[in-house]
C-alpha cells in the first residue's frame, strides 16, 4: 500500500499509484474525503494540460497547493493522469 501523508494525516491511500515525472499520481476516489479543499491556483503543463490545485490539512498545518491533477488532460497525458491526484510540497509518500 502507498500512502500519502501530510502531518501526521492519512490524505489517500492505494496499490495503484503512478508515478509520471517524479510524481505519484494517486487515483481521485483514493482521497479521504474532505481531505483536498479548493485552491485558486492553476498552471499549465506542456503535454498534459491545466492542472488545479488543492489545499490540504494536516493536524496543525496547512499545506497550501499541496495537491493538484488535470481535469482534462491533453491526449498524451490522458491515460497517466487522468481522474488522479498528486501530492507534493511536504506531503510525504509512504511505501509498506
Amino acid at each position: 500500500m502507498i500512502r500519502a501523508v501530510f502531518d501526521g494525516v492519512v490524505l489517500a491511500e492505494s496499490d495503484d499509484v503512478r508515478v509520471v515525472e517524479g510524481m505519484s499520481y494517486f487515483p481521485r476516489d483514493s482521497v479521504k474525503d474532505g481531505a483536498l479543499n479548493e485552491s485558486a491556483t492553476t498552471s499549465r503543463c506542456f503535454w498534459k494540460g491545466k492542472a488545479t490545485y488543492w489545499d490540504v490539512a494536516g493536524e496543525s498545518v496547512i499545506g497550501k497547493d499541496a495537491a493538484f491533477g488535470y481535469e482534462h488532460p491533453w491526449p498524451l497525458a490522458r491515460r497517466l493522469v487522468n481522474d488522479r491526484v498528486a501530492f507534493w510540497r511536504g506531503v510525504e509518500i509512504q511505501r509498506d
